[in-house]
């Protein structure tokens, strides 16, 4: 059976296992795991604050219930410190205590045989702190890999749907397409303000509240629900190829082999 054949019809999380269960699945083979992470920030007046993390865990929990890799706890908290205190909502860590935290969870994942962590990310910003904490990772558990891979990095298709509207794309028409998918029930469409990429051709780096008036960057008037399923299967799809590939993959160089 091919490995991208359904596992699970349901998503394995971590936190839902007990210790036997986990032992019993490490036992059988299992070393890789996905750690999505997200954030809690504004992302205009139409989406909720949990957007980045709601992405995050729709797309690993589709990929876990059509590979069986567990999903770790996702943290919902990430590196948001562009966003300010202009819009009220975000909380933020700094990036060296995103970094911590990713390191620090790693840590136990080698004590319980875990040899292998996917980084699903869902907040552009988050991702210099979690490439640091790749590198503290790999360089202190040498027998450990680690990929880091963000939404609308999955794959070409996905990063175009992405930026089709806004290069620095925030509460964008993609955004709003995927929330609209998967919880309807928190998208206030009516609200919804189309805003330009100002910042697009910037040479410096601005905060959010220095190139949009209402915490959008796009134009998330035009999403609808269809795109946003599409989206969300194109990166689950994409993640389930990569998982295939991931939990087999060697070393270019395996040290461990003659040359």
């Amino acid at each position: 059976m091919p490995l991208s054949e359904p596992a699970a019809e349901t998503p394995v999380l971590w936190d839902s296992l007990s210790w036997p269960e986990l032992a019993a699945l490490i036992e059988g083979g299992l070393d890789t795991v996905m750690l999505p992470v997200g954030a809690t920030e504004q992302h205009g007046p139409h989406l909720p604050l949990g957007m980045d993390t709601l992405a995050a865990l729709a797309v690993t929990h589709g990929a876990s219930a059509r590979t069986g890799i567990p999903v770790l706890p996702p943290i919902s908290v990430g590196c948001s410190l562009g966003h300010t205190a202009r819009w009220p909502g975000t909380l933020s860590l700094r990036p060296g205590t995103l970094a911590r935290v990713v390191t620090d969870i790693a840590e136990w994942l080698h004590e319980s045989g875990i040899r292998r962590l996917v980084m699903i990310n869902g907040h552009v910003t988050n991702h210099a702190p979690l490439r640091c904490a790749l590198e503290e990772i790999r360089h202190d558990f040498r027998d450990m890999r680690v990929a880091l891979r963000s939404l609308w990095d999955l794959s070409p298709d996905i990063h175009a749907a992405y930026h089709d509207d806004a290069v620095n794309f925030h509460a964008n028409r993609a955004e709003t397409a995927l929330v609209m998918a998967v919880r309807p029930d928190l998208v206030r469409l009516d609200l919804a303000t189309d805003q330009p990429d100002r910042g697009r051709d910037a040479v410096f780096s601005y905060r959010v509240d220095q190139e949009t008036a209402s915490g959008v960057v796009g134009i998330p008037t035009l999403a609808t629900v269809p795109e946003g399923e599409a989206l969300v299967e194109g990166c689950i799809t994409a993640l389930v190829d990569l998982l295939d590939r991931a939990r087999l993959e060697r070393p270019p160089i395996d040290m461990e082999e003659p040359r």
